[in-house]
This record gives C-alpha cells, structure tokens and sequence, in this order.
C-alpha cells in the first residue's frame, strides 16, 4: 500500500512540508511552474538548494509583492478576512479535489484563530502577506497530495521547539496558542531548540492529512525527500518525507472501555450493547465476573477509536448503571477489508473480504446468506454453497 511518512522531529512549517514533498515527484521543476501558474494573487514559488548539517535538500519560497513573508515587515498593511480567502481558492485553477481540501485546512487554521481571539470566525483578519503566503503554502501541499496519491499518511509525533515567539501581538509561549489548539489530540514535545518550531499552517495540514501519529512502519522506501527551513540550529531544520509501499495490513491505538456490573437484567445489559455499538464501539462483548459480597455480575467492555471516546462514554453511563468506566489505550493490528455486492440469482449478496500479513480470507455477510438458507429453505453451508457457485458463475 502506498504509504506517506513525514518525520516531523524538527517541527513543521507550511514551506519545509511541501518542499519534503516537492522532492519525491520525478520533475520538482515543472511542477513549481504548475504551482506559478495556479492564480494565487502576487505570489510567485521559488524552489532553491538549501544545507543543512551537511544535508541537502530543498527550500520552497513563496514571493508575495515581492517579498516572502519574513521579510515583509510593515511595508503592506492590508488585510484579508475568511472570505476573502474563501474567494482566492475558489478562482485558482486546481481541481474541486484541492479546493475543498485547502479550504478545510484554512477555515481550521481560522477557528483556531477565533478560539484564541474569542472572537467569530466571521471576524478574524489575516496579515495579507502572510495570509497569502499560507494560501500558497496550504494549496501546494493539497496539489502535492492529490499528485502522489498517497493511501496512507503517516508522522511522527511533533517537535514543537520551546521558548517564546515574537508575533503582531507580542510575545507568545511556544507552541503558539492557535498552533497548540490545533495540535489537540496530536502526540507533541518540547526540547532544547529555542524557539517556534511548528506553525499553526504546518500544525494545519498535519491535522488534515495524517492518519496515525507515531513510529514509522514497515515499509519499502521508494523515494525521499527533504523539506529544510530558513534558520539554522545545531540539529538539521528539515522535515523529512518517505514514500514508499507497506502491508496491507496496520496497526492502530484503539481504547479498551470497562465497567462491572451486578444490579442489571440481561435484557437491560443486551440494549446497553446495542446502544455502545451505535456510539462508535468496533466490538462490544460481557464476560461473567464474582464481585463483592459474592454476588455474580457481568464486566462489559467495549472497543472503541479514539475519536469514538466521548460518545462511547457517554453511552456507558447513560445506558449501564455503573458509577465508573476505567480506560486502557492499546494497540491492534488490522486486515485492510473492503465489501464486494454480487448481483446474482439468489439476490444481492455482499462478501467481505480481508487482506494483510500475509493473509487473505473472504467471508459472505451472514445476513445475506441466512436470508437464502430461509428462502430455499436449506442450511446454512448449503446456502454458502450456492452462493460460491453464483459469484463464480458471475465472475
């Protein structure tokens, strides 16, 4: 499987991820003449050789009026608001596939923008060079994705420097508030490097596009690229992408949810199952359990993603008399799967089938085959029986 890793030990910044990026394409040069010729207003992509720690690598420039962003001090004094930046991406001359995934990436950077400011998102008003700039960086990258097609992205956890930075509204913590709001739920460290590390463009795209934070996998390289920074710092200031191919198979963290329970039914304990599968559960299950004063009770856990842990709770304590669910982060290895509909004599049947580590078994939906043992009125290997003869028949 195609898969994209992104080393993020020394941060990450809009211009180092699509220049890490810019490196893996055959032809780097052509596609900054595509990126030129996309219609973001006054802005000009320069690709340049840069050294790092004896590394070398690519620095991509943005140009606006002129000028990049470091540069531009006071000399421009306009600002651009959400929907003005809304305008640009819907006039440049990219697909529907990288418009709508570079507005994504912007309304997030402007929501953390809002929170920090306390004010609507309505209301927030970005630096017109430096909201150009990241216009320019957050759209290549987006082109860049949509170009290598990665099926999985992968990094590390994020280096996000320390210290303070210097900001139009003062000095700030490292990470930049509007930075750490978006690196929510994202593994991050500090360290000795002084200073900003991460950006909240860089924090933004991470969060759009990464799947799993965390050590790289298995993989086949096939192609590397690095992305290098404008200052320097005893440790190389680049990021560093790797393309290459990985199992079909993955591993994931996944959350083990558990509470015992000896004062419910087993009717009452059936619904509350159902209810935690609804909430985002993968897999539900109860084992009968000895609790205080020898009374018999039932331990019920459910599996859930990360992104699933609210509501999965909320479900425990709405639906199950427990006072407490205690909480276990693990990991699981997972077959990639996907469902195939045949169209055939007998009806419409799905098969599910399951791929990775080697392994490689199909299985077809019970519902299916119960629903043709009951019409036939055979069993249920006779059922499978036949259906195997269908798909075959039909290809």
């Amino acid at each position: 499987m195609n898969t994209l890793y992104l080393d993020c030990s020394m941060g990450a910044a809009g211009d180092m991820l699509c220049a890490a990026l810019l490196e893996l394409l055959p032809d780097p040069d052509a596609f900054v003449g595509e990126l030129n010729g996309i219609g973001i207003p006054h802005a000009v992509f320069e690709k340049t050789a840069s050294q790092k720690c004896g590394i070398t690598g690519t620095h991509l420039s943005v140009r606006i009026h002129g000028e990049e962003e470091h540069e531009a001090g006071h000399h421009h004094h306009r600002h651009s608001d959400l929907a003005s930046i809304e305008s640009i991406l819907a006039g440049l001359n990219v697909s529907d596939g990288v418009k709508a995934d570079a507005l994504s990436v912007y309304r997030m950077i402007a929501d953390a923008e809002s929170r920090v400011h306390g004010c609507p998102v309505t209301e927030i008003h970005f630096h017109e060079v430096g909201a150009l700039d990241a216009v320019a960086d957050v759209t290549a990258f987006c082109l860049l994705m949509e170009r290598l097609q990665p099926e999985r992205v992968f990094a590390s956890p994020v280096h996000v420097g320390s210290g303070t930075v210097r900001c139009a509204h003062g000095v700030l913590p490292v990470p930049a508030p509007a930075t750490a709001i978006l690196l929510k739920d994202v593994p991050i460290y500090g360290g000795d490097v002084k200073g900003e590390l991460c950006t909240p463009t860089g924090a933004a795209l991470l969060k759009r596009f990464v799947t799993r934070f965390g050590p790289m996998p298995a993989m086949r390289v096939n192609a590397i690229g690095y992305g290098m920074g404008t200052k320097d710092f005893d440790t190389a200031n680049c990021v560093r992408a790797m393309l290459g191919e990985t199992g079909d198979g993955y591993a994931e963290t996944i959350l083990e949810l558990s509470a015992n329970i000896d004062d419910m039914s087993a009717e009452q304990i059936g619904f509350a199952a159902e209810r935690l599968f609804e909430a985002g559960a993968v897999e539900v299950y109860t084992v009968p359990i000895g609790m205080k004063k020898s009374r018999p009770g039932t331990l019920i856990r459910a599996i859930c993603p990360a992104d699933a842990e609210e509501s999965v709770l909320q479900a425990f304590f709405r639906h199950t008399t427990t006072l407490g669910v205690r909480e276990i982060e693990t990991k699981r290895a997972v077959l990639k799967r996907r469902i195939d509909t045949h169209e055939t004599a007998l009806g419409t049947v799905r098969v599910k089938h399951a791929e990775g580590y080697g392994v490689a078994r199909e299985k077809i939906e019970y519902e299916d085959l119960a629903r043709i043992a009951r019409e036939r009125n055979v069993s249920l290997t006779e059922a499978a029986a036949m259906v195997k003869k269908e798909t075959e028949r039909h290809g």
